[in-house]
């Protein structure tokens, strides 16, 4: 009867994945499609279900990688990976199992491993985050920082005794996170984390996807969002992150 049991639970959330990867998929938008291709500046390719964009020229000496949000295509972030490798900073932009970054928490480890030159620091978006943590709190040593898109550390992913430092970038329209744990789970980012909310930005606009389900609505366009998010992230990589290289 147990054995019964453990096969119909299994069943059960096989059946609520696949509903939950048709009814909350999202599309990658027509901007983030023009965004993934090559210019003068930077080369676009995908590799092993990795979106690479790289700088043509760059002294930044830091990589980017980003865990998508659950259900949405990696490509939905082709607009920020497309501005963080315009500025220097080649980032790798995972896709996931299913789209859910909870298949594929240790994708980084080939990306790391493949790169041996290359000082990495990792992130995500809401879940793609909060699985990033848990990667970085496996394997702080191959971390330089860690940044959290409307995301958070939980006890499992915890990096309060980590020596890198992280961003924490949320927005005050997003009405998806869960902002009771979100401030709960504060306790389990490093020492050294910068703070920075997005005013009139959402959810969904992290990525280019279109409305999100149960999100708020923003006051911002999402290319003004991603600049913000750009510029956020560009200005930690540069100072809390550059200065503590290890």
């Amino acid at each position: 009867m147990k054995k019964l049991a453990i096969i119909g639970s299994a069943v059960v959330l096989f059946c609520l994945l696949i509903w939950g990867y048709f009814y909350f998929n999202s599309e990658p938008s027509n901007v983030a499609e023009d965004a993934a291709n090559s210019t003068k500046t930077m080369d676009v390719l995908e590799e092993n279900d990795i979106l690479v964009f790289t700088p043509r020229k760059s002294d930044a000496g830091l990589s980017v990688i980003l865990y998508p949000g659950a259900f949405v295509d990696a490509l939905s972030y082709a607009p920020l990976a497309n501005n963080l490798a315009s500025s220097g900073f080649k980032t790798y932009v995972v896709e996931m199992p299913l789209n859910l970054a909870v298949f594929g928490k240790n994708r980084a480890a080939d990306i790391i491993d493949e790169a041996p030159d290359e000082k990495f620091v990792i992130g995500g978006h809401s879940l793609g985050g909060v699985m990033a943590s848990r990667f970085a709190h496996e394997n702080n040593n191959e971390i330089e920082g860690v940044f959290f898109l409307a995301s958070y550390p939980d006890k499992k992913g915890s990096l309060k005794n980590a020596s890198f430092p992280a961003i924490s970038i949320t927005a005050t329209k997003d009405n998806v996170l869960n902002k009771e744990a979100y401030n709960k789970n504060k306790k389990y980012l490093p020492k050294d984390t910068t703070f920075v909310s997005i005013e009139g930005g959402n959810h969904g606009q992290f990525g280019s996807y279109g409305e999100q389900h149960g999100d708020g609505k923003a006051t911002i366009s999402g290319t003004d969002q991603t600049d913000q998010v750009t510029n956020a992230l560009i200005a930690w990589l540069n100072t809390s992150v550059k200065t503590q290289e290890r």
